[in-house]
């Protein structure tokens, strides 16, 4: 079966070439037409088709020859003994007597397998390649027709001398620098955009030879033509975007203007991939730092590149600053380098309290001189040894005191997460889990009630007494039962943070024990007794916050009844009071900086004004539209009046650097100086001149005369005074 795979696979190539042979020629020929009459840009055009046509029938050819065609073709030959249809049937669906027979023309095909590859149309061929070439030959050799010298008399032939001249060809060569990689290229256009410092070469032919010729630019420059085996040749270098046209003596009768633009070489761009952020916070003990950067050019990028390390030490106005620098080698694409090192913090010398500072700088092929590209500096922050112990410390304090409070926002976030699946939870379960936010909301309530002298709540009272009457002791909270947290109970021991209320019989208290809760707070607490002492904070201040604890209550209490839709206004209120408070602790804290130099008491009330000067801002006239543009633009909308075009194209070079399109401006110019009674022009450079002119600033609309209502009153007013 392998074999007659092969042979079908031959059959099918035999086929393509046989195609291909028939109709390149032709696609030669048709080519060769397309660059005599229409020039070499449509020949391209046309030769990309015929190829694909002539590739696509080939193949459509070559895909007939299926399973079909070659079964009629192992019938036909005899050696399938007209079996060829058990070859490529369900060997499971064959009895015993097909399958044999299938075995029997597969062991035959094995030992012959039949020509299958079509016969070569050698007549066919040699006429396709004859006739395609001959059109061809006689499509370019062919000389172009030109007028007779013996039917035209030679007193006729004196005015088609003395007419305009005419373009028989032209042709652009672009040779790029060879930092940008491009290959020279050749076009008969003269419009082209070119890489900057490129060399242009123009090789121009004329109907007849003029007496001279050159290249107009826009900006006033010309650049000859000279002759050269009947080429008209000039060279030049492109730095900045021109419009030029060819102008010979005499005139050319198509004295159109071309567009030369003109791109600059962008410097490397250097873009951070990890670290992912400017600044890393560092881990205790960290031995290394993995830095990984891309860079990209138009044109490519240096394979090489610098790793700018910065290590610094000491903190304050003591800090020194050692610099060293590490070669990289890219890999990838020239035009998307990737770099990547691993850095050694101990080679480097960094300890605790240092910070690493890494910049890559890459350069790009630019010749003469290279372009610089430098990223973004990345900062890796080592902690000092004072932070690990803090943070050391406050680890074991939260081992003995538990998580203290969640934030407002947390709150919030937990309600409107509990909201989104109320679908999915059952109603005891819901229920739980609003409880539970409520309780998280009533801990954080009590925390900020501490800054307003509040006492805590949720704690086993001691019996009333004698000497405190029964109504000024806090009830205990009938909804902390089941979700109290440890540190509430600690705090609520003792009537409430330790603190004496009043009590008949104080309770021997032990000895302060490190880490407790109870001892911290009652060493370092605040006096319940004067809420107005309890704090630093402004009374505008302590009215935010006593706003802010209102709505945690609002909150609080519609979390504990399963309504967590309810409760989501005022919880979003209570944040928005506590953003003020921090607001405000802010403004309160920073009124103490600054100290002010004494009065000098010596010029009061004295009237010397030496050295004073108005401290009124000056306004900055603004600058007036050209009177240029402006005359240009309205005449340009009157039918009968030209603008002066010399002073607008001198405008145009000193303002080209501010304008939107100032080629576009440039050309709208020379084609109206070409065809001065040309409309279209006109109203083209008219829209120019509308995107380039300064737009006047709108004015303060006048005020309505007053009605006789109005007068009245206006005259009473006067009259008041």
């Amino acid at each position: 079966m392998k074999t007659l795979q092969q042979a079908w696979q031959r059959a099918r190539r035999r086929r393509v070439v046989i195609t291909l042979s028939l109709g390149l020629p032709w696609a030669a020929a048709a080519t060769a037409l397309a660059l005599r009459v229409a020039g070499f840009d449509i020949a391209c055009v046309i030769a990309t088709v015929a190829l694909l046509v002539t590739a696509g029938v080939a193949i459509t050819r070559a895909r007939r020859l299926d399973r079909r065609w070659l079964q009629r073709q192992l019938d036909g030959s005899g050696a399938s003994e007209d079996s060829a249809d058990l070859l490529f049937a369900d060997e499971t669906a064959l009895n015993p007597l097909q399958r044999r027979q299938r075995a029997h023309v597969l062991a035959t095909l094995e030992r012959a397998v039949p020509e299958l590859r079509p016969r070569w149309p050698r007549a066919a061929i040699a006429l396709c390649v004859i006739g395609g070439g001959a059109t061809a030959l006689l499509a370019l050799g062919w000389p172009h027709a030109g007028p007779s010298p013996v039917a035209v008399p030679a007193t006729q032939a004196l005015p088609t001398t003395a007419g305009p001249l005419r373009l028989q060809s032209t042709r652009l060569r672009i040779e790029a620098p060879a930092y940008t990689g491009q290959p020279a290229r050749t076009q008969n256009a003269l419009d082209a955009k070119v890489a900057a410092d490129s060399r242009l070469s123009w090789s121009v032919r004329f109907d007849r030879a003029p007496r001279t010729a050159w290249l107009q630019f826009h900006d006033g420059r010309r650049l000859p033509l000279r002759e050269h085996e009947g080429q008209w040749q000039a060279q030049d270098v492109a730095r900045t975007p021109v419009l030029y046209r060819i102008v010979s003596e005499p005139a050319l009768a198509d004295a159109r203007l071309h567009r030369l633009d003109v791109v600059a070489d962008r410097a490397p761009t250097v873009r951070v991939i990890d670290p992912p952020s400017s600044l890393v916070l560092g881990t205790p003990g960290q031995r290394q730092w993995t830095l990984r950067f891309e860079a990209s050019d138009d044109h490519g990028v240096a394979a090489r590149a610098t790793l700018s390390i910065t290590t610094t030490e000491g903190s304050g106005e003591n800090i020194t600053f050692a610099r060293r620098s590490v070669a990289l080698t890219g890999t990838g694409e020239p035009t998307a380098r990737r770099f990547a090192h691993t850095l050694d913090l101990a080679a480097l010398g960094a300890q605790p309290g240092n910070d690493v500072i890494a910049q890559l700088e890459v350069r790009d092929n630019h010749a003469p001189a290279p372009q610089i590209g430098r990223s973004n500096s990345v900062i890796l922050r080592l902690p000092s040894t004072e932070a690990v112990r803090g943070a050391e410390l406050e680890g074991r304090i939260k081992k003995t005191l538990p998580a203290y409070f969640r934030s407002q926002r947390q709150i919030i976030i937990d309600a409107e997460a509990l909201i989104r699946e109320r679908r999915r939870l059952a109603a005891d379960g819901f229920m739980t889990r609003s409880d539970a936010i409520g309780v998280d909301q009533r801990i954080l309530r009590m925390r900020y009630g501490q800054f307003l002298g509040e006492e805590s709540e949720g704690a086993p009272k001691a019996p009333p007494t004698s000497d405190l009457p029964t109504s000024d002791v806090p009830a205990a909270d009938t909804h902390d039962d089941d979700h109290a947290h440890d540190h509430d109970t600690q705090a609520g021991a003792d009537d409430d943070h330790g603190h004496d209320h009043g009590g008949a019989a104080a309770v021997p208290q032990a000895p302060p024990v490190f880490g407790s809760a109870t001892d911290v707070l009652s060493e370092y607490g605040h006096t319940h007794d004067h809420a107005e002492a309890a704090t630093l904070l402004d009374p505008q201040t302590r009215a935010t916050l006593k706003a802010a604890l209102d709505q945690m209550w609002s909150s609080e209490g519609e979390l504990r009844q399963g309504r967590p839709e309810q409760a989501l206004p005022h919880a979003y209120k209570a944040l928005g009071f506590i953003k003020q408070v921090q607001q405000a602790e802010r403004i309160y804290l920073a009124r103490v900086g600054p100290e002010l130099p004494p009065i000098d008491e010596g010029r009061r009330l004295g009237g010397d004004r030496a050295g004073l000067a108005s401290r009124a801002l000056p306004l900055t006239a603004r600058t007036p539209p050209d009177p240029v543009v402006v005359e240009a633009w309205q005449r340009l909308g009157d039918g009968d009046q030209t603008p002066d075009l010399d002073a607008l194209a001198a405008w145009q070079q000193r303002n080209s650097a501010f304008l939107p399109d100032a080629l576009d401006l440039a050309a709208a110019i020379e084609q109206l100086r070409i065809e001065p009674g040309c409309d279209a022009c006109r109203q083209r450079l008219r829209a120019q001149l509308w995107r380039a002119v300064q737009r006047p600033l709108p004015q303060v609309t006048r005020r309505n005369a007053a009605d006789a209502m109005g007068q009245r009153y206006l005259d009473a007013l006067e009259a008041q005074q």
